[in-house]
């Protein structure tokens, strides 16, 4: 296997999912309490990299097993990452095991090093990216995808950097959870925005594989709006924060990029097609979590 095959069957482009809540994370840690923890830091962000690439290498091969196993034998040959390059599908089982198995390690030195709530936070993030694409009933085909996805990059990520940083400083604490549940709303708000346009676009293979997505329930029309309104609630959820003083007031200039994000939103609604429009949905999270990342530092370093 190539190593351009391989970042795309962990579909790498989409890892700013993980990596920028990471980031606002550790930032909302060195902002109220101005303590970081480098080598558990470092270990996290390995083991997140790890399990988020698992999960995503998983979905693909899973996707194909049960291609094999119904009559969309097209969407396994012609779509699917390892009919496409013919990988060895076997390989590909180990090594989504593999990469698991190293996460899970490094996670339990990490509760070694921190505490209980680690362990819990970690348990429920395996227990989601397992049931993502695997079981019986996986969580991506369901109407429930972009709820776990957004509440566990957006919000738990964001909340394991907080609490790697800060474990020895404050308490575990429901203040706490529900304050970094506030400022990790564009996050949250943006990545299940980005599921939602992919099963938008989806539809209609969804429909093949038998696949009951939101977008099932809810038809082309109201998806349309829900999409909307996700990027509505995650803006609004950023100027609570700041109102709040959850985080700094610069944090506010990531309202300059409202006309990018609907730009981009009017042109994946006006026609969702996954080749052509879906990389707006892309670029709306990496432009508004990146935006956040850069005026979240800003203030907090400026202290405005």
């Amino acid at each position: 296997m190539s190593l351009s095959v391989f970042l795309e069957l962990v579909e790498i482009k989409a890892k700013t999912a993980s990596v920028f809540p990471f980031l606002l994370g550790t930032l909302y840690a060195w902002y109220h309490y101005h303590t970081l923890h480098i080598p558990e830091l470092l270990v996290f962000f390995v083991a997140m990299l790890l399990f988020n690439m698992s999960v995503d290498a998983n979905d693909n091969y899973q996707d194909y097993r049960r291609a094999e196993r119904t009559e969309a034998l097209h969407f396994r040959e012609k779509t699917n990452i390892i009919g496409v390059h013919h990988l060895n599908p076997s390989m590909i089982g180990w090594m989504v095991v593999a990469m698991m198995a190293t996460s899970a390690v490094l996670g339990l030195w990490m509760v070694s090093r921190t505490g209980w709530p680690l362990l819990v936070m970690g348990l429920f993030s395996f227990a989601v990216g397992y049931g993502y694409a695997g079981g019986p009933r996986p969580i991506s085909a369901t109407p429930y995808g972009e709820f776990f996805s957004g509440f566990t990059m957006g919000f738990v990520i964001f909340l394991i950097a907080v609490y790697v940083n800060v474990f020895n400083v404050a308490d575990f604490s429901w203040s706490l959870v529900l304050s970094v549940y506030l400022a990790s709303g564009l996050a949250q708000c943006a990545i299940s925005a980005l599921l939602l346009a992919n099963n938008i676009a989806d539809r209609e293979e969804d429909e093949t594989l038998k696949r009951r997505t939101i977008v099932h329930y809810l038809g082309l029309d109201r998806s349309i709006i829900f999409f909307y309104g996700l990027y509505t609630v995650g803006f609004l959820m950023l100027i609570a924060s700041v109102l709040l003083g959850l985080l700094p007031k610069l944090t506010l200039l990531t309202l300059i990029t409202i006309p990018f994000v609907i730009k981009n939103a009017r042109g994946f609604a006006a026609n969702p097609v996954k080749k052509l429009t879906f990389p707006n949905a892309i670029k709306n999270l990496f432009v508004t979590t990146l935006a956040q990342v850069i005026f979240l530092a800003l203030g907090v370093f400026l202290n405005i």
